[in-house]
């Protein structure tokens, strides 16, 4: 076939269309199914960049993969604008990680101490210093610290530049759904589908609902604040994130369900932690509330690579909550293996592979690993023991067409 294409993306979200951007810069060609781009799951995210704020216990090889796609976040945000003339909405004031009673702050300085002792940036802050930085805070919230390399970007403005840049670059898009790989025509066939890879693939990526609630400030002016705000408020996780055009995301909850209903209790939640942090954003104008579904995987880590025994199948999929800091390093390092067929040191960790029978036996049996270093010296190396996908993963996997969903996450 004379115009078969190279490369198949399956999947319009971020992820889909950036590496569909980055294997026609590469001089391939490039056809992306959607039948819907951009009406997924990247318009309930809220863009957090938190490769620090989202380290957690017994993940390092994930943090060390958020770490470095993080770092290519400036880059490829000014490349991005540069193709296309869209601003993202990048912004990089940092994040700021707040306590709003004793429980809660000493819950955080668990996760911080952890934080630092791998070598992340986090610097602790007096409640004068937090309130320096933000003086609308709650007089009440006892302490916080600072997360300078923890950024943002805004998902509605990134998914339509990225398909801009995508089809300057050659791509074309197919708005058709695909109901099975064996309908797919090209070389090589990148599966980005989000939980619709489950169906596609058989692997054990589950939905994980969140919920987020949309705000803007009064009088059509900015938000009273700057940074990224990510708190503990009477032990309710939210966060707060501040557009320029005065719009505020707050979020989020983790749900294992599969369903996209919005709940007026976890409304109700996610409003109450916010205010009790941030007391103007109950003069705020409600705008949404909105649900989605994130691709969870047993680990909480992506799925990168080939599929055992098909190595024209590649997953890109299973991002959780790091959908969007992840798009970068995903683009270059699912391109870069379409191009030379090796897989890069930094994705070896995260390849299907790790979910093969035989695999999961060798986990099983493996003695427990020796606590993590400093994520800048980390080597790659297997990740840890997998568990059951849930019932979820069942639901997903039912028969039925395929609609590419797109890769998400709450932040």
């Amino acid at each position: 076939m004379l115009n078969r294409p190279d490369v198949a993306v399956l999947g319009a979200g971020p992820v889909g269309l950036a590496i569909a951007w980055r294997c026609a810069q590469r001089g391939l060609r490039v056809v992306v199914h959607d039948p819907a781009p951009g009406s997924g799951a990247s318009r309930v995210a809220a863009g957090m960049l938190a490769p620090v704020a989202e380290a957690y216990f017994g993940e390092h090889e994930l943090t060390g993969l958020l770490t470095a796609s993080a770092a290519r976040w400036p880059a490829f945000a000014a490349e991005l604008t540069a193709a296309t003339g869209v601003d993202v909405g990048y912004r990089s004031e940092g994040t700021l990680m707040v306590g709003l009673t004793a429980d809660d702050l000493a819950e955080a300085r668990r996760l911080w101490a952890y934080q630092q002792g791998i070598g992340l940036p986090v610097t602790p802050l007096r409640p004068s210093a937090l309130r320096d930085r933000e003086p609308a805070l709650a007089p009440r919230v006892r302490g916080g610290a600072f997360a300078a390399t923890d950024h943002q970007v805004d998902p509605r403005r990134l998914v339509p530049a990225l398909r801009v840049a995508a089809e300057r670059a050659g791509a074309a898009l197919v708005p058709a759904a695909v109901r099975a790989l064996s309908d797919v025509d090209a070389r090589v066939t990148v599966v980005a589908a989000g939980c619709g890879a489950a169906a596609l693939t058989g692997l054990p990526v589950r939905p994980v609902k969140g919920q987020v609630v949309r705000l803007r400030a009064p009088g059509g002016g900015a938000p009273g604040f700057r940074h990224v705000i990510r708190g503990y408020a009477d032990g309710e996780h939210v966060y707060l994130v501040p557009r320029v055009d005065g719009e505020v995301v707050v979020g989020a909850t983790v749900e294992e369900r599969s369903d996209t209903d919005v709940s007026a209790g976890a409304v109700l939640r996610l409003l109450r932690a916010a205010v009790d942090l941030l007391p103007e954003l109950a003069e705020y104008d409600l705008l949404e509330t909105l649900a989605g579904l994130r691709p969870g995987t047993p680990d909480n880590a992506p799925i990168l690579g080939p599929l055992p025994g098909r190595p024209g199948v590649l997953a890109a999929t299973g991002h959780h909550r790091h959908g969007i800091v992840l798009t970068p390093v995903t683009a270059d390092l699912i391109a870069d293996l379409v191009v030379t067929g090796a897989v890069d040191p930094l994705l070896a960790p995260f390849t299907p592979a790790r979910f093969a029978p035989s695999a999961a036996a060798g986990r099983a049996a493996a003695a427990p690993s020796a606590p993590a270093g400093p994520v800048v010296a980390a080597a790659p190396s297997a990740v840890g023991p997998t568990g059951s996908a849930g019932p979820d993963a069942a639901a997903a996997g039912r028969a039925g067409p395929f609609v590419p969903e797109e890769e998400h996450t709450w932040n």
